[in-house]
């Protein structure tokens, strides 16, 4: 994005593997180069948008993303595709702090001050971020009691290595995972839970207490009409059998944090799960509300979560999205600013978390460049802050 003053701004658009059925459309050529995953219509729809944007004000975030919406009349971004509108939306936001000379986080925040989120990280993968190995998609670890970002990531990094090591000693680690995670060998969903407080552990640390489990169920992947298929063990239950398993598992383990536990199409059960665990746990909507503010208003009045996950590129704008972040927080919600399955090396949203307030940032492990250099991001952020607390949320201990 080129101003007129001679600023510039650049974003990358990401991609998910697990999709809620509201999210903008992710415009890919379906055929020849790439095995389909090509993208020249989406930049042909790019350069297209460049005479919709001429003369817009690039400091008027609300009006750039007008712009973009009105050039798309199809719901979701059918036509142009939401990788484009939100590669542009947030181009446009990297190039107004840079005609001010200052950095994205710092034109986001304006006087407000600063803090940093807490960071989770997949330990380990499975869902579809590692071929269905495990029906839960990423088992996370939380670092709660860190009082600053460098030692919350240290602790993360500690635990990654020890659960590497673990399964490398019973020879059970398959590989990585899509998000950077170790893609283990385990013969249930148990076993990866078992797993996670074993590495804590090893890593030195206090299940429950310094670090806790955050868990992305991902539930829509396998879930259908109340009925959920358990690839592990070949089981078939119902909403109420299949949300004893997840409170059996909370009554368990040291697990904080439990996004999509049921599917986006059970909105009843989702609701009584929130109802019987919301006070003990962070219930996080993310198929059920695909970062829009109407669907967390909903959310919010049938109980269904107390905690959203806000993906930029599920809006299609930066507008959108952080309205659907301020309605969370309006309605009494911690958030979480994410990256996808499907990432580059742009920082955007290390910024937009800090700049925005957010709880909590996740963008899959603590390896993989294009995780690395969210989190390298996020620590040359608290670096420009002199040492930042992080912000305090239902997971913070600190």
């Amino acid at each position: 994005m080129l101003l007129s003053d001679g600023s510039t701004g650049r974003a990358i658009a990401p991609a998910g593997a697990s999709r809620g059925s509201g999210e903008a459309t992710d415009l890919r050529d379906g055929g020849g180069p790439f095995a389909g995953y090509d993208v020249t219509a989406a930049v042909a729809a790019a350069r297209g948008l460049a005479h919709h944007l001429v003369d817009v004000d690039a400091a008027n975030q609300q009006a750039v993303d007008a712009a973009l919406t009105a050039a798309d009349e199809s719901a979701e971004f059918a036509a142009i595709g939401g990788n484009t509108a939100v590669a542009m939306s947030m181009a446009a936001a990297h190039a107004a702090a840079a005609s001010q000379g200052i950095p994205l986080w710092r034109y986001l925040i304006g006087d407000k001050p600063a803090a940093m989120p807490l960071p989770e990280i997949q330990v380990i993968g499975g869902g579809a971020h590692a071929a269905r190995r495990t029906d839960v998609q990423d088992f996370m670890v939380v670092p709660a009691a860190a009082n600053t970002i460098e030692e919350g990531l240290n602790w993360l990094a500690e635990i990654h290595r020890a659960c590497g090591a673990i399964l490398s000693d019973r020879g059970r680690l398959a590989g990585v995972a899509d998000e950077g995670g170790w893609w283990p060998m385990v013969d249930s969903n148990e076993d990866a839970l078992e797993l996670l407080v074993a590495s804590i552990e090893r890593a030195g640390l206090q299940p429950g207490t310094q670090a806790t489990i955050a868990l992305d169920i991902a539930s829509s992947e396998f879930g259908r009409g109340g009925r959920y298929r358990l690839g592990l063990d070949g089981t078939e239950l119902d909403s109420d059998a299949w949300s004893e398993v997840l409170i059996g598992w909370i009554d368990k383990y040291p697990i904080a944090s439990i996004e999509d536990p049921l599917a986006e199409d059970d909105p009843a059960a989702l609701a009584a799960f929130t109802q019987a665990v919301g006070h003990r746990v962070l219930v996080v909507g993310d198929d059920v509300t695909v970062t829009d503010a109407g669907r967390v208003r909903r959310a919010t009045e049938s109980g269904a979560c107390n905690g959203l996950l806000v993906k930029p590129n599920q809006a299609g704008t930066l507008s959108a999205a952080k309205t659907a972040h301020d309605t969370a927080h309006d309605c009494g919600w911690d958030t979480i600013v994410s990256a996808r399955s499907g990432e580059s090396e742009d920082v955007t949203i290390a910024h937009l978390a800090v700049g925005w307030g957010a709880e909590q940032l996740k963008v899959g492990s603590i390896t993989r460049s294009e995780r690395t250099a969210k989190w390298n991001e996020l620590l040359r952020i608290d670096e420009q802050l002199g040492g930042a607390p992080i912000r305090l949320g239902r997971l913070s201990l600190g």
